[in-house]
């Protein structure tokens, strides 16, 4: 039952799915997890680019991404562009690998701590990190703590994130029945994969029907396992979740896509990245418009399914947006375009829309057929397999006292 002390919902807030970019930079990757030296890597640039030049106007966070706050805001400063004109999303709730505080005055002052460190007096959206983590109903504390901080003008939106997708649903529905309003987003990582693609069906019908205006979905090549060079060759080895079985058959996966025999050559596709990237993004694009969670802010007629993609440099950075163009070129959605870059790749440059959107759709088309052709059966039993998260026996160090019921 709602509380009498729940605050209500700001009468004029226009709803989520209005204003929420349909593709948001992660700067997951502006952190050790990912790279060796964060504050070495072309983080200004790549904002710059990405916000600049290739009107990505949507930007992911979090405290626990290490120094990718701070790197973030002095990067978005160094830009000029003025606050009004992106949208900045950050988390709060995990404090450390092992560490969660969902309490009402940890969460508040986590929310306070990043808006110092992203130099802005306020953030669009704040997730309750990785929720699963903890009990539901200290989740539901951390979101009435949020939408306290709402009140105030410290943020405008709400949601949770985390990876079981049964769980985020269960988590959305009890929300609306303890406090009479849904939130506003949920945050589904690694679930709308060429891998695993639980995201969709049951799970986003679930989320649809307790009220979650977007879902958005991340972390399309599963925190660096769909990629060329897989999680046991780089910073990944030491944290990433994955089960051996599941890094083999990845690594399977990424070696069919660099065989000159699969015909991916001929897409001017190189790797498994672009394979997971291209699908992932069009899939959710189509499948989030369909089960009514998706952005409208995109423009057209359609609404588009929010993605969140995080680089490591300017090029992959480009390599996305092209991707990304050409999707909605198949959907006739309009969209930004930097016509010297498609030049450059051919990707997106067709002269007229009915051309741009007979490529886009020509493109998804034959990575779709690759994907559920040539790397599905690679996945065999593995595919649509997911970790247990929380692992069994886990313990939250910060409350070990409580423990939490592996879910998955």
């Amino acid at each position: 039952m709602p509380d009498a002390e729940d605050p209500p919902r700001p009468p004029h807030l226009t709803p989520l799915a209005d204003v929420l970019p349909p593709l948001l930079l992660g700067t997951a990757t502006f952190n050790t997890q990912y790279v060796d030296d964060p504050a070495s890597m072309p983080y200004r640039g790549i904002v710059r680019r990405a916000l600049v030049d290739l009107g990505v106007t949507g930007f992911d966070t979090s405290p626990y991404y290490g120094p990718s706050e701070a790197l973030l805001g002095e990067a978005l400063e160094a830009t000029g562009v003025e606050r009004s004109r992106y949208f900045l999303e950050t988390k709060a709730g995990r404090v450390h690998g092992t560490g969660f505080d969902y309490s009402t005055a940890a969460v508040q002052a986590s929310v306070r701590r990043s808006l110092q460190r992203l130099r802005t007096p306020y953030v669009d959206l704040v997730f309750a990190h990785d929720a699963e983590f903890v009990r539901p109903d200290e989740v539901v504390t951390a979101v009435r703590a949020l939408r306290a901080l709402r009140a105030e003008g410290v943020l405008r939106y709400v949601g949770i994130s985390g990876f079981p997708v049964d769980v985020l649903a269960a988590l959305a529905e009890s929300i609306l029945e303890q406090t009479g309003e849904p939130v506003d987003a949920v945050l589904s990582y690694g679930h709308c994969t060429v891998q695993n693609t639980r995201l969709l069906g049951d799970p986003v019908a679930r989320l649809h029907a307790a009220g979650v205006s977007v879902v958005l979905n991340a972390s399309l090549l599963n925190m660096g396992l769909l990629t060329t060079r897989g999680v046991d060759n780089g910073p990944q080895a030491t944290w990433h979740p994955s089960p051996p079985a599941l890094r083999d058959v990845s690594a399977r996966a990424a070696a069919v896509c660099r065989d000159e025999k699969s015909g991916l050559a001929a897409l001017g596709i190189k790797g498994i990245e672009q394979v997971a990237l291209r699908y992932a993004l069009d899939v959710w694009a189509r499948e989030a418009e369909k089960a009514q969670v998706a952005t409208r802010a995109a423009g057209g007629s359609l609404g588009v399914g929010a993605s969140v993609l995080g680089v490591t440099s300017e090029a992959e950075l480009d390599e996305t947006a092209l991707e990304w163009w050409s999707v909605l070129d198949g959907l006739r959605v309009p969209h930004f375009a930097l016509e010297g870059l498609q030049s450059r790749t051919g990707i997106g440059s067709a002269p007229d829309a009915l051309a741009r959107q007979a490529a886009g759709l020509e493109r998804s088309a034959a990575v779709k057929t690759f994907v559920e052709g040539k790397l599905w059966p690679v996945f065999g039993d593995l595919k649509d397999f997911a970790w247990a998260s929380p692992e069994e026996g886990w313990v939250n160090e910060l409350n070990p006292a409580e423990a939490v019921k592996t879910r998955s």
